[in-house]
Parts: C-alpha cells; structure tokens; sequence
C-alpha cells in the first residue's frame, strides 16, 4: 500500500471546508437518541463522525453471526442529514467470544502471564488467528459499504499499541525469530550484531533465541536484543495495520488512516506514516503538565512532519476532562477553541473529539464529549456550538499548507528506545525531555519547528538540533556533516551520536559518529548526582551532564569552572565547511540556555512569523499559491496588540494594521498584501 499525500484534500473536498466532529458510538443508545444526535449534530456544525470504532461484538455478536442491520441504519441516517463518515473496521478490541474461542491470541506480559478479556487490545499483534478475523471483518466492511455516499475516509483499528505495544507470547517468539533472520540472515550476524561474546550468550540455533522475557533478579538483558525487540514489536504493529489496509485497498476508493497518538514511544511512527493516506492524530491535554497548550503546539508539529507538510487530521481530543488520568482537570472557558485551532494553524483539516455524546456506562464514562452528561444546557454545548461557527469560517483554509520553518528538531523513534535502555551512565538523560526543552524555547518565540527523521531532506532548514539522538547510523551521521559543510547550522547535544545502529559503541572518543563534525573529543562522562550543580565560566550553572572533553578543531565558548571537569569545554563550536556545528555537553540553566538559543536563532538567521510578540501568544502562517491566512492565539490574561493587516475570519471585520486580541482570545487573519509567492526558508 501506498501512501497518498492528497488524501486528506480529498477529505474536505467532500465536506466543502474543515472537518468537525468526532467519534460517534449509537451502539451505545437506543435508537429513539439518534435522531436527538443528528439534530444536534446539525445546530453544532458537524460534519464528519467516525463510526464503529468499538463495535466488533455488535456487527458480529458470535463466530458464525454477522449483524451489520444497525450500522446500515447509521450510515444512511448520517447521510440523510449531510453528515460524512470516517468508517472505522471495528477491530480494535476482539470481543470476549474471539479470545474465548482462541486462547493463544491474547497477550502475554513479560513474565509469561496470558491477560485476559475484558477491556481492550487484550491481544497478541502476531496472532495469525486475530489477523484472520481482522482482515475478514474489514472485507465484509468494505464490500458492503464501499460504496456509500456517507463513507469519506476508512479508520483501521484504534490506537495502535496504546495497551498492548509488547506481547511475549510463542507466537511472538516465532515471529521474533523470522523478523531476526530476514534482518541477519545468519545466527554468526545476529551474534556479531548482539555482542553475544559477553555474558556467554551465543547462539547456535534460531530455536535458542527468545524474546527479552523477564531475566534474573537485578540483571540485566542483552541490550541490543532490547532494542530489536522494540523494532520488532512496532513493526508488528504496522503489520497488522497493513493486513486490513490491504484489504479495504482491493475495494474501496477512499483514503485510508489510522490515529497516531502524538510522541507515542512503542510505535516508529516514521515508518507508520509511509502507509497512511491521511496522518491523523488523538492529542490530549496532561493535566499535570505545566505547559500543556506549548505540548499541543509540538504535538501537532510533529503530525505535520509526519505527513511531511502535508495537511492532516486532527481525529481525537477533548472538550474538557479525559478520564484515564490521576487527576483529570477540566478546561478553562475557552480553551477548548484555542488548542482546537492550535492544531489547524499547524496543519490540521479540522478538530475531531471522543466522543460525540458522554457515555452513560464504561471506563470513560467520566470523560468529556462534544454533548456532556449536563446535556445542551451547559458551557461545553455552548463552546462547542461555537467552535463549529469558527471551523465554518475557515473552510477556506482548506488544502493550505503551514509555511515551511527555518528549525528543524532530529527525532528518532529508535535512537529513544536506545537511550532509555537500562545500564547507562545517567537514568536522567532521555531524547524525549531534551526535545521539549529546546521546543519550549522556540514557541516561547514564535518561532515554529519541524520535526526530521534523521535520514530526512534537511535541505531549506537554517537550523537544526539534534537532542540526545545517542543511536546514529552511518549515513544519517554523515548526511548532518554534509548539510552543515553546505552551510547549515546545527547543535548537538550531549549523549549524542555514541552508538550505531547496533547499540555498539562507537570507539575512539565520544561522541563517536560526531567527533569530527563538532571539532570535539570526549574522554568520559561524568553524569552528575541530582540536585548537584557546576559553575561555567561565564557565571553561569549546569546540572545532570558533565564530560572530560578537549577541543580539537573547535572554539570553547564556555568551560567548566568548578567540578571534577573543571577546564574542560562545556559548550563548544566549530567550523564546517561553510557551516556551524555547535556542542552542547551539559544541561544549561534557564538563562544560559535562552541566551544561546537566541545566538543560534540569530546565527541561522530565524525569526518568527510576526515580530514582537509577547511570550504565551501564537503566530502561524498558513498559505496556498494566493493567499497567506495568520494564526494568532492568545494563551494568557492579558489583551494583547498585534500588528496586522486584512480580514478576520472568526468574528468577520476588516484589520487595517492593528487587531486587538483579547485575553485567551483567537484569531484568523488573510493577510493583506503579502508576497505568498515568496520562497519559504
């Protein structure tokens, strides 16, 4: 199957503008609701529900029954009301009569425990038995609604991995066993490739080779087994995704997806997204989290890279509280519109939701809807009615793309499963805090970012940043030397480039793979204690990381001037070709780290879309071949002025060169005589 990146265009060409909407569950309700759920669907403005998600025991309530009488109902009340369908297969979640009937099909945790039924994903992605039943559920699907006028876009299965992302069952350990030798082709690869040499761990036949189940007490498993597990597993993933897409492929003509779930680590969703026609998306709020709109934000910037700028979906978020968290906070008046149309100034084709209307009964009955328990007559009804008034005002933005950013941040799947595996010099040293940070530092200026495989085209980007990417192969470490000798700026930091693709260490000095690009030779870590701190050399303090390093061809821009590596280089550059390559061996404090985050935004010569803008305020720029539109959103308590020229959207006024943004208040402007055909960074 091949991914077809028109494939959300072709979405909202049906629906003559964005997407609105989101998971719908009649199955749930008696029948005398549904036409309650179109009226309101109606006075809302939506246009597009996904349906049949969880349904499998519904369609088929046994082995030999098949009961699709109700959904044919749905489908053709949906579109009696002009309201398209995101048709899901329903396999996400076997019912119990599957489990029952085939035992070896459910999971079984890394003790060799087998869960049972009863919630969802309680199943073995390797189960030939399951990939039967999924790929004959999606076949009776397909042919019988391929045909429909509600049916706009095909939804395999539900959230790939999100309960079930390893399974160690005999099946797996079968399947492990296949996966290593299409991969080796030989057990004296394999051993080679996994330094079975230590621990005596060699292999003398494929039958020997297991998954890395539970080991003994306080030990250790091989770590490069470790990381091909997880490659594995997640290729299982997408192989069982693939068994159905390849199914719907032989009969439906309608784009086809499934919903990632935002930086998501058991799934590589690089590899994932080459076999979707629409990268789509359920993004939620964490509570706990400080920043949780700067969270959106990057969320839906990666979705776009994902789709490589490709406009995508936003298929799932919430109109207030979920329920799955320890503390599950409900969103403030308002904030509902701004992370929804967060998403669309990033790329988004509209804001999807779970679910339409509140469950009565279940596990998420506690977890907010586009219709809540308090019914019509509530706050959430009134934003959400409010929010379709705004997505309808933007149908033209449809098909527009996001302007292209000058920052591109390196983020690889595989290089965070090697990261945090175990026995390593620091617990505290991760890609993924490391990629916020520097997130954080740019949306805190406006500034956007993409998101680049580490193979990727870095080409147009004037910055890039490598956080803690400690697994690197050959050729994407050589293809960042390549892009900074053309003129690129890049930094890297620390616990990068120390491996390759086998989790071996790359011998000779850290970091390894980056040695010669960064002008820097690291002779040992000196991971620091937490709570401990060193001074630098300009004032400054750093914690977590410190490194016994000399610079070879690189200047010092700053040393450490306290610790066990006082003397060394702490933050390094040098130059490359006709490019910069900076180095960043320690973690910085707050405002040594905006101070140099601002040296490479101007080094690179970035800036944001709209200058001058206060910290907690958004700016995005979406544009087509004719015609630019600015995202502003307002995240804090304060009216804000913006200097601005043409036509706003949501409330339809004229902007002749200032717009007042009110407090936590969003707008869209099409701009007024700006150059669109200008080339972006």
């Amino acid at each position: 199957m091949t991914r077809r990146p028109q494939g959300m265009q072709e979405v909202t060409a049906r629906l003559g503008g964005l997407a609105y909407g989101g998971d719908y569950n009649p199955e749930q309700w008696p029948r005398e609701v549904w036409l309650d759920d179109v009226r309101l669907m109606r006075e809302a403005g939506v246009n597009l529900v996904t349906v049949g998600v969880f349904s499998w025991a519904r369609l088929q309530p046994g082995p030999d029954r098949w009961e699709p009488g109700w959904l044919d109902d749905v489908l053709d009340l949906m579109h009696e009301h002009e309201i398209a369908v995101d048709l899901a297969t329903a396999t996400a979640s076997p019912p119990p009569w599957f489990t029952t009937r085939f035992p070896a099909a459910a999971l079984v945790d890394e003790s060799g425990a087998r869960r049972g039924h009863g919630a969802r994903q309680a199943y073995c992605p390797s189960s030939s038995d399951l990939r039967a039943a999924c790929a004959d559920l999606a076949g009776r699907l397909a042919q019988r609604y391929a045909e429909h006028p509600a049916v706009v876009l095909w939804h395999v299965s539900n959230e790939y991995a999100c309960h079930n992302w390893h399974c160690y069952c005999d099946a797996s350990a079968t399947a492990f066993r296949a996966w290593l030798e299409a991969r080796y082709g030989s057990l004296e690869a394999l051993n080679q490739a996994w330094g079975t040499a230590f621990w005596s761990q060699g292999y003398g036949d494929w039958a020997e080779v297991l998954p890395p189940r539970a080991v003994s007490y306080n030990s250790f498993a091989n770590p490069t087994q470790q990381l091909d597990w997880w490659r594995f597993s997640s290729g299982e993933h997408l192989a069982l995704y693939r068994n159905e897409a390849d199914v719907l492929a032989a009969h439906v003509t309608q784009p086809v997806t499934t919903n990632f779930m935002s930086f998501f680590k058991p799934l590589d969703y690089w590899e994932f997204a080459e076999h979707v026609d629409v990268v789509s998306n359920d993004d939620y709020l964490i509570g706990a989290d400080p920043r949780p709109d700067e969270l959106t934000a990057m969320s839906a910037d990666l979705m776009r890279s994902l789709a490589a700028g490709d406009p995508w979906l936003l298929m799932e978020h919430s109109t207030s509280a979920v329920n799955w968290q320890p503390h599950n906070v409900a969103k403030a008046p308002g904030q509902m519109a701004r992370n929804s149309l967060q998403h669309v100034a990033r790329g988004s084709e509209g804001a999807l939701f779970f679910q339409w209307r509140a469950s009565r009964a279940g596990a998420e009955k506690f977890h907010s809807a586009l219709v809540p328990h308090a019914g019509t007559d509530s706050r959430v009804w009134r934003e959400v009615v409010e929010l379709g008034g705004h997505l309808k005002a933007l149908a033209e933005v449809a098909g527009s793309t996001v302007e292209r950013p000058g920052v591109a941040i390196v983020h690889d799947w595989q290089a965070w499963w090697g990261a945090e595996l175990d026995s390593h010099p620091s617990r505290d040293v991760s890609p993924a805090p490391q990629a916020r940070r520097w997130y954080s530092a740019l949306w805190s200026r406006s500034v956007g970012a993409d998101f680049a495989h580490p193979h990727g085209d870095l080409d147009g980007y004037r910055l890039v940043v490598v956080p803690c990417q400690y697994l690197v192969d050959d050729a994407a470490a050589a293809a960042l030397a390549a892009w900074v000798e053309r003129g690129g700026i890049a930094v890297v930091t620390y616990f990068s480039g120390i491996v390759d693709e086998h989790d071996h260490v790359r011998l000779g000095g850290y970091p390894g793979a980056h040695r010669d690009l960064l002008g820097v030779r690291i002779e040992e870590f000196v991971p620091l204690l937490p709570g401990s701190a060193v001074e630098l050399s300009d004032g400054s303090r750093a914690t977590t990381w410190t490194e016994h390093a000399r610079t070879t061809t690189a200047e010092a821009v700053t040393t450490y001037a306290s610790g066990p590596t006082a003397g060394s280089p702490a933050v390094t550059v040098n130059r490359h070709g006709r490019g910069q390559a900076w180095y960043v061996g320690t973690e910085l404090d707050d405002d040594a780290f905006a101070s140099l985050v601002d040296t490479l935004l101007g080094a690179a010569d970035v800036v944001a879309p709209l200058a001058g803008l206060p910290p907690g305020v958004e700016a995005v720029r979406r544009r087509d071949d004719a015609t630019s539109w600015l995202f502003l959103v307002n995240h804090t308590d304060a009216s804000v002025e913006v200097p601005v020229e043409g036509h706003e959207l949501l409330g339809d006024l004229a902007v002749a060169g200032r717009l007042t943004l009110r407090p936590g208040g969003v707008a869209v402007v099409r701009e007024t005589d700006r150059d669109v055909g200008a080339s972006s960074p």
